[in-house]
């Protein structure tokens, strides 16, 4: 099984990895932008979108699709989980991916007693149980989760929920197995070993990734550049477009 993927515009190959219950479509507007100077591959996570279930889902062989099916050598922009995700792309496949972009991303989402920069264990796993009984109420408790804290908290939540409008909730073993991830998966161990560039972009009001994971980030990376998009929280991309849209292209030309 293939993933799916959409390709505009010409130049540099850029891959962009959307996060959990959405699919590639959340990326529409800031593809458009970034299609005028780069070739932007819109890809949609395995049971997202129009690409097929995988097994196992884990964080290790989604990377392994992403390296089988994604450009020889390419950028890639990860958001949330999809930053997760690219990481351990980048650690993978490090002479394909020459370049990454982290958008409100954790190395470890699941909070720990070591770990305080992130979400409780306990509020992942009851999303993980209201799914069964309310698949589309939980997914839109989600998104204003995501919007919390943000200056322009509407306008997030509007945008995530007609991105689920539009291409359709994610399968059940796609939310089930992306959930496991963001509870399981830890990387901060591996992160000194990322060589490539990484820029970490992150909203000043983030509540499900703090701000604190984005700094450790920024230290703990080899060659990392930390930027900070004020008054946003988990999705900078839509209520910050147009500067995120400019940092993006700065770093991959």
């Amino acid at each position: 099984m293939s993933l799916l993927r959409t390709a505009l515009g010409a130049g540099r190959d850029l891959v962009l990895v959307h996060g959990w219950g959405t699919h590639g479509g959340i990326w529409s507007d800031l593809a458009d932008g970034l299609a005028l100077r780069f070739r932007v591959h819109v890809v949609d996570l395995p049971g997202c979108g129009e690409s097929a279930d995988c097994t196992p889902y884990s964080l290790d062989h989604v990377a392994t699709m992403l390296a089988r099916d994604m450009p020889p050598r390419c950028g890639v922009v990860g958001w949330s989980l999809g930053g997760q995700i690219a990481l351990a792309w980048a650690r993978k496949a490090p002479s394909q991916v020459e370049r990454v972009a982290l958008i409100a991303t954790n190395p470890c989402f699941t909070r720990r007693e070591d770990w305080p920069h992130a979400v409780s264990g306990d509020v992942l796993q009851e999303f993980g149980r209201a799914l069964a009984a309310d698949c589309l109420g939980t997914l839109q408790r989600f998104f204003s989760l995501q919007a919390l804290g943000d200056e322009r908290t509407r306008e997030v939540a509007v945008r995530l929920r007609a991105c689920l409008e539009q291409g359709g909730a994610p399968s059940p073993a796609a939310l089930t197995g992306g959930l496991g991830i963001l509870l399981e998966a830890d990387q901060r161990a591996e992160l000194a070993a990322i060589s490539q560039p990484v820029l970490v972009l992150h909203g000043e009001r983030d509540r499900i990734a703090p701000l604190a994971a984005a700094e450790h980030l920024g230290r703990s990376l080899a060659n990392a550049e930390l930027v900070v998009i004020p008054g946003a929280a988990h999705a900078p991309f839509v209520t910050s477009l147009p500067e995120v849209s400019a940092h993006l292209t700065r770093f991959f030309q």
